[in-house]
């Protein structure tokens, strides 16, 4: 490859890092071709993009940008496949589904700014909560107070407006 395709290849890899907020270096090598076609699949349809990128490329591309990425170097070694994603735990989610014996393996993963290094990393990314499922339980929690008081005083009404009506009855 010319120096010009490398340097079109490299910018190319550092805008799809830039386009997406998380991203996994994974090994699919033990992977047969149906494995593979079948894991490709499930990418697509979890809005996952999958690609097989050389270390070097990925290396200089993660070097071009402004973030320091440098803790995943040692985790390029061997085939790197990268799955691109804007939500944080669902490669983890099907990795683990489609995992079987450790494949595909987990190198390293890029998640909500944070660095998971080895496979041993895969619970805890599953386990890794999206912005807004963050808001969501913050809201949930802020909602939980105001609804015990409403249910109080409905309560509290219900019950002064049967002493009166019985009250009344008498």
């Amino acid at each position: 490859m010319i120096k010009e395709d490398k340097n079109a290849v490299i910018s190319q890899i550092a805008e799809t890092v830039k386009q997406y907020s998380h991203f996994y270096l994974v090994d699919l090598t033990a992977m047969n071709a149906a494995a593979t076609s079948n894991l490709r699949r499930k990418c697509f349809n979890s809005d996952i993009k999958l690609l097989v990128i050389k270390n070097a490329l990925l290396q200089k591309a993660l070097e071009s940008l402004e973030v320091d990425y440098s803790p995943l170097f040692g985790s390029l070694k061997g085939a790197t496949s990268v799955m691109f994603t804007n939500v944080g735990n669902a490669p983890a989610k099907l990795i683990k589904e489609v995992g079987k014996e450790g494949i595909p393996g987990l190198k390293a993963a890029y998640v909500e700014e944070s660095f998971y290094i080895g496979a041993d990393q895969l619970e805890a990314l599953i386990s890794v909560k999206s912005k807004n499922e963050v808001i969501a339980d913050v809201i949930a929690l802020l909602q939980s107070p105001a609804k015990n008081v409403i249910s109080a005083l409905q309560s509290g009404g219900n019950t002064i407006h049967g002493v009166l009506k019985t009250l009344a009855e008498r």
